[in-house]
């Protein structure tokens, strides 16, 4: 995929084409982890690449739940151990999650004929006062939001992890050729 989303024709294929670049974008802060390094806050955060891309993975599911009208599970301590990953969990399942995730948004929203279905907000909400509904649409940008701003809390792990940053992780991903502006990145040991 290129740095930069393609062209689009419409609005659906829009919101996304961007939120695919922002899955992408997240995803490549994982590229070339161990699970010990997935795991790692090297920050002053609690954050690390593997628990945002699990946290990342189910917010959407739980989003697409709201969508579809079914309970949401949802609790402070559910919330907060969606940003670890747990001592059974792997990267690489953790990974395998948000492509799952992905494909289930991208399959639910091709079935919406109308992005500006309305999407009840469910009880309880704390963040929606006064709110009755959101669309379908107002969903999709918001899990574009949320995906762009974990994204870029895993690129400052992750350069905190081994000074790894986007653009060369994604031409190491792509095998693209080195350029003037963008070496693919190399573990240490390689470089």
């Amino acid at each position: 995929m290129p740095a930069v989303a393609a062209p689009v024709a419409d609005e659906r294929e829009g919101l996304l084409a961007y939120l695919a670049q922002q899955r992408l974008a997240l995803r490549l802060s994982a590229y070339g982890l161990t699970d010990d390094q997935a795991r790692a806050t090297p920050t002053a955060s609690p954050l690390s690449v593997g628990g945002l891309i699990k946290h990342v993975a189910r917010a959407e599911r739980g989003w697409m739940a709201t969508v579809l009208g079914r309970d949401r599970e949802w609790s402070p301590e559910k919330h907060a151990a969606s940003f670890r990953l747990g001592p059974g969990e792997t990267l690489m399942g953790t990974l395998e999650l948000y492509e799952q995730a992905a494909g289930e948004t991208d399959a639910i929203i091709a079935g919406i004929p109308d992005l500006g279905q309305a999407v009840p907000v469910p009880p309880g909400v704390p963040f929606a006062p006064g709110v009755m509904a959101w669309s379908v649409r107002w969903v999709l940008l918001h899990l574009i939001e949320e995906t762009a701003r974990h994204a870029g809390h895993a690129d400052i792990v992750r350069e905190s992890l081994d000074g790894a940053t986007a653009f060369p992780l994604m031409a190491a991903a792509e095998g693209w050729a080195a350029q003037p502006w963008a070496q693919p990145w190399r573990p240490a040991q390689q470089a």
